[in-house]
């Protein structure tokens, strides 16, 4: 059974910063795809941004990229967000979620999934 723990939520300013992690037990995730969503307010879930099993291919979504950076080591079984000049509008619940098959803009697609981390950026 796959675990991922995020960590790295919390309440920031409008231009701020945070580093999301998301860690993963019970496998190890070295040749899985893994990716970032959010949920804010009153919206679906979303996808943000990947990383390929590597770590070699990125994909971000306009309204993130050149802010967000996504990376991974795959020794700690660990994925990271890094989020710059955030903004109200970044305010979400931030998931991390993996796919064993590369990955995919769905979210339905992903094979397991973390348990969420609050994001709240004030003005």
């Amino acid at each position: 059974q796959v675990q991922l723990v995020e960590s790295g939520g919390g309440l920031v300013q409008t231009g701020g910063s945070l580093r999301l992690s998301c860690v993963a037990s019970g496998r190890t995730f070295s040749s899985d795809a893994m990716a970032w969503f959010r949920r804010a307010p009153g919206k679906e879930r979303s996808l943000i941004a990947s990383i390929s099993a590597s770590g070699g291919v990125t994909y971000y979504t306009d309204s993130v990229k050149g802010r967000f950076t996504t990376t991974r080591d795959n020794a700690k079984n660990t994925v990271y967000l890094q989020m710059n000049k955030l903004t109200p509008e970044d305010t979400a619940v931030y998931y991390c979620a993996g796919r064993l098959r590369g990955s995919s803009y769905y979210s339905s697609q992903y094979d397991y999934w973390g348990q969420g981390t609050q994001v709240t950026v004030s003005s």
